[in-house]
């Protein structure tokens, strides 16, 4: 796989709901903090956008994407000015539904939330800003599909729709962060930003592919054709960290994965991703993870196995445009 399907993988991403919502004329919706990532799209319409420390509004048009990643409470409206309403409460008491009142509509938004399993989502929502605006007519014809899509699904449900809703809303978030990640060109540090560098995606890429080889510097610039000193600081300045460390990590957070998942024993684990000593790959693995790999692997059992006694959360999808779900 590629760095961004990698790290997805890893973080297990799953949809916590998807659907489409109004937006009514005379209406400022209030979110609560939300966790993980969510990830919108303007069918028509247009709206404002307010999120929690961020001092600017924005406005959003039909067409636009936008992501807000780091957790914080926001508002959707048409006019900011207006008393917000709690939207979840406004949910309930409409019967699952948020209506803006049909004749009084002035935007329709599509999308979801998104939820990451595990400690260490912070390696994608870390990457990004509060807000993630997308309104290059670039951007937005590469989202179309996806935004038409959904929609029809929404408003003339067939059997399956939510499923394939589910896996739209997928699909746009993914898009969403591939056609961000691009800005890295324009000046981005971090891991995200540097694989839209080709030459410091493939040293990435690589490492990816084969954490378990004893990569060097040497080897990682002769790959992608830079001498070591060039690529070493290159490396830094783009992702924000030196090759070697951001090579530790990456093996780190498999390991973390295959000690909750695989159930191959920590010696096994440790041969796997290049270290000689299962007593090397516990002190490397406690430096950068916080506790030891047997403790890790407890914790995470513990975690993944309450998670899993829980029914996840569903949210109707909405039969109309003007009904709300996925917020």
């Amino acid at each position: 796989m590629d760095p961004l399907s990698d790290v997805l993988s890893l973080l297990k991403l799953h949809s916590y709901g998807c659907g489409g919502f109004d937006i009514g004329r005379d209406l400022c919706l209030q979110f609560p903090e939300p966790k993980g990532i969510k990830c919108y799209a303007v069918v028509s319409g247009q709206s404002w956008l307010a999120v929690d420390g961020v001092a600017d509004p924005v406005q959003l048009q039909a067409g636009d994407c936008f992501l807000l990643p780091r957790g914080r409470s926001f508002c959707l409206a048409s006019d900011l000015s207006l008393p917000p309403v709690d939207a979840l409460a406004l949910r309930a008491a409409k019967n699952g539904s948020i209506d803006s009142f049909s004749a009084d509509a002035v935007c329709f938004i599509v999308g979801g939330h998104f939820a990451l399993a595990g400690n260490h989502a912070g390696i994608l929502l870390g990457a990004l800003p509060p807000i993630v605006h997308l309104q290059k007519e670039s951007d937005k014809a590469a989202l179309r599909w996806s935004i038409e899509r959904m929609t029809k699904e929404l408003r003339e449900p067939q059997p399956g729709s939510q499923l394939i809703v589910e896996h739209i809303g997928h699909m746009m978030l993914v898009q969403a962060l591939r056609l961000h990640l691009a800005e890295g060109l324009n000046g981005g540090v971090g891991w995200l930003f540097a694989l839209a560098d080709q030459q410091m995606g493939a040293a990435i890429s690589a490492m990816h592919q084969e954490p378990g080889y004893r990569w060097t510097l040497q080897e990682l610039a002769q790959r992608i054709g830079m001498s070591r000193s060039t690529f070493a600081q290159k490396f830094k300045e783009t992702v924000g960290k030196s090759p070697m460390e951001y090579l530790t990590r990456w093996r780190m957070l498999v390991a973390g994965d295959k000690l909750v998942h695989s159930g191959d024993p920590v010696a096994v684990i440790a041969l796997a991703l290049g270290y000689e000593s299962e007593a090397a790959f516990s002190t490397a693995f406690k430096r950068v993870m916080g506790c030891s790999p047997r403790q890790y692997g407890r914790g995470q059992a513990a975690v993944f196995a309450s998670h899993g006694a829980e029914e996840s959360p569903r949210l109707a999808l909405a039969s109309e445009s003007r009904s709300a779900s996925g917020l």
